[in-house]
């Protein structure tokens, strides 16, 4: 049996991850710190369906601490190794950066060090389409120069590709970090448009739409994400690239785009959840916010190409499944 390390295993993504890789037969080790940087019950209610289940086991704790990491290597010797946890949010860097420098930078070089001592098969890490920052040139492919990141959060996931590709290159690591692009679904964070923009239409109150709706993103769909994180898991990087590969050239490290690979209009998003909940929304329109960007669009050629498989779910159907799962969850809390 196969044992997988997930980080952030309690968050919306490790969740999913979870469940899927301990459906498929792995062992799954979760390292989670349950913080508060939103409501931790939604955190604990992820976990307690995780801990049902005879493989999984749950460690509490913070990325971020000095030794545990290389603790955790060391006891469970992990054959591959998923790095999700991380403070996350655009705008929540702008207010407390440091959160940003203790779970994103030094989490990741305390992830970095316990790899290096202990060598997995396969160590993955989560990055974000926010590096690609000020670029315009669209749909965002691996290989573009990605030097204009818009926010600390951007900022801190393109150092941690950096880092890990120094590690790689050093260390004879074998690295993937994936690109997210804005995921959503069941069980997803309420500081996110989904949670945020469901809520307030079922309460009747209005929801602010930045830059006036003139936005737009490449919505992915969880279950899609974290079934092309688990093709991936396969696709362990080396020294023979496939067709506009992003393998660095001196190191077994590749970054990989996670995207439906569509980019969706702000009010088709909207619509598709006024649709799924039989509720209009009242749209209190705002100007963009600092640190965001207009658009976001992933090229998912390069998945395709190493795994056979693209996202595919459509915002109307994923939307439907969110406001099925929010109106029976939270009429349960």
């Amino acid at each position: 049996m196969q044992t997988v390390l997930i980080t952030g295993s309690a968050g919306f993504i490790g969740f999913h991850l979870s469940q899927l890789l301990l459906g498929q037969g792995f062992r799954v080790i979760g390292l989670d710190s349950h913080n508060d940087y939103y409501d931790p019950r939604l955190k604990a209610d992820r976990e307690a369906q995780l801990v049902s289940h005879p493989h999984f086991t749950a460690v509490r704790g913070k990325v971020e601490e000095p030794g545990l990491l290389l603790d955790l290597f060391a006891t469970h010797r992990p054959d591959a190794v998923v790095h999700l946890a991380a403070q996350a949010g655009v705008r929540y860097s702008i207010e407390n950066p440091r959160a940003y420098t203790e779970a994103n930078l030094l989490g990741t070089f305390e992830l970095l060090e316990a790899a290096r001592a202990h060598k997995p098969a396969h160590l993955m890490i989560a990055s974000t389409s926010s590096v690609y920052g000020a670029n315009t040139q669209m749909p965002y492919r691996e290989t573009d120069q990605v030097d204009s990141q818009m926010s600390f959060y951007a900022a801190t996931k393109k150092a941690n590709e950096a880092m890990a590709h120094s590690y790689a290159h050093l260390f004879d690591l074998p690295v993937t970090c994936f690109r997210f692009f804005t995921v959503y679904g069941p069980w997803g964070r309420p500081d996110m448009a989904p949670y945020l923009f469901t809520s307030a239409i079922l309460e009747g109150r209005p929801i602010k739409v930045f830059n006036h709706g003139d936005m737009q993103r490449d919505f992915t769909y969880v279950t899609d994400l974290v079934q092309g994180i688990r093709l991936l898991l396969d696709a362990v990087p080396g020294k023979n690239p496939v067709e506009n590969d992003s393998l660095s050239p001196v190191a077994p490290w590749r970054v990989v785009n996670i995207g439906n690979g569509e980019s969706v209009q702000l009010l088709d998003f909207i619509a598709a959840i006024e649709q799924a909940s039989g509720v209009s929304a009242q749209k209190d329109m705002q100007p963009m916010q600092p640190g965001d960007v207009p658009a976001t669009w992933a090229d998912n050629q390069l998945l395709r190409r190493l795994t056979g498989y693209v996202p595919q779910t459509s915002v109307q159907d994923g939307m439907r499944a969110y406001v099925e799962w929010y109106r029976d969850y939270y009429r349960s809390v």
